[in-house]
């Protein structure tokens, strides 16, 4: 019963325009505390909330130890963030185009000599990248926007941890790209029934059709095992679908808790976001996203938060 009234009550605040939330519920059912299990090692996970998108970056990612941690001067970046729909930012169908432009300048800053960023877009490309702000955010950032929407963009590579894929093209972009960051929004999807990091992946890849004919959570799970793992993963949670995703369909499918959860481990950065979204539609879970613990199986994180670095940040 008070998990109920947890949930009621935040919701009930979004919609007022609040989120009556705290530290003990950015990451659900861990402890509320910061849980720095080992301070000689570096934060492997940050969860921060309160702040407007470019502020929730800097201070997420000061805690991780700077983007210099994970970008070298001259390396050629992607930035890859979820662009998938031909909606405004409102609507939470897309990353927050601030904080796509926050994560740029912080790699050019870093010493990168180039910030490629794409997404191979579900409705019309073009239109996709310039109703989600996205486009002009990262230009004016310095990025180069790359186009996503064309076979020809994409190389065929081998999956060879894949159960259920052992193959897949993958955009030039990536390919060719000394390190690059994963950038998704957290929210609802009706067939993986969320979206964050792992699932994400599915816009670096050019057939997203195989993946919903053989086994959906299985082949998330196999696409985040392609040898390029990103150096970082940066969900966007300042706004969130909490139902009818991964589109939506009004303004009442979104609330604006206004967090961001940052990691080097994939896993366990999904593990915290499913946690979180737990709590604004209870239908989502760690066992309906069973892609989180197939990466577990695969061994590409853990979903045991208390036995990694976590620092939990709320104003």
């Amino acid at each position: 019963m008070e998990r109920r009234n947890f949930i009621k009550t935040a919701v009930l605040g979004a919609v007022a325009g609040a989120v009556t939330l705290n530290t003990s519920s950015l990451i659900a059912g861990e402890k509320p505390e910061n849980n720095v299990v080992d301070k000689n090692k570096p934060v492997d996970l940050v969860a921060a909330m309160g702040w407007e998108p470019e502020e929730l970056y800097s201070k997420a990612i000061s805690q991780m130890g700077g983007m210099s941690r994970f970008i070298k001067k001259g390396q050629k970046v992607v930035v890859k963030p979820n662009i998938g729909w031909d909606k405004k930012p409102e609507f939470a169908a897309n990353v927050n185009p601030l904080l796509v432009a926050a994560i740029v300048k912080d790699c050019l800053k870093a010493g990168a000599s180039e910030v490629v960023v794409f997404d191979h877009s579900c409705d019309e490309c073009e239109a996709s990248y310039r109703s989600s702000g996205i486009e002009e955010a990262a230009k004016k950032a310095g990025a180069r926007v790359a186009f996503a929407h064309d076979e020809k963009y994409y190389k065929e590579v081998s999956i060879p941890d894949g159960i259920k894929l052992q193959k897949a093209k993958i955009h030039e972009a990536l390919l060719a790209c000394d390190a690059w960051i994963n950038v998704p929004i957290l929210k609802n999807h009706g067939g993986a029934k969320m979206t964050c990091a792992m699932k994400n992946y599915m816009g670096i890849v050019w057939d997203r059709g195989y993946f919903h004919t053989h086994n959906l959570q299985q082949s998330i799970a196999d696409i985040a095992t392609y040898v390029k793992r990103p150096v970082l993963n940066i969900v966007d949670a300042y706004r969130i679908m909490t139902q009818n995703g991964p589109k939506g369909k009004t303004l009442d499918d979104v609330q604006t808790p206004k967090a961001i959860f940052m990691s080097t481990d994939i896993v366990a950065v999904d593990t915290a976001a499913c946690k979180f979204l737990g709590q604004f539609n209870e239908k989502v879970n760690m066992d309906v996203v069973s892609h989180i613990k197939l990466g577990e199986e695969h061994h590409l994180g853990t979903t045991n938060l208390d036995a990694i670095n976590v620092v939990k940040l709320a104003k």
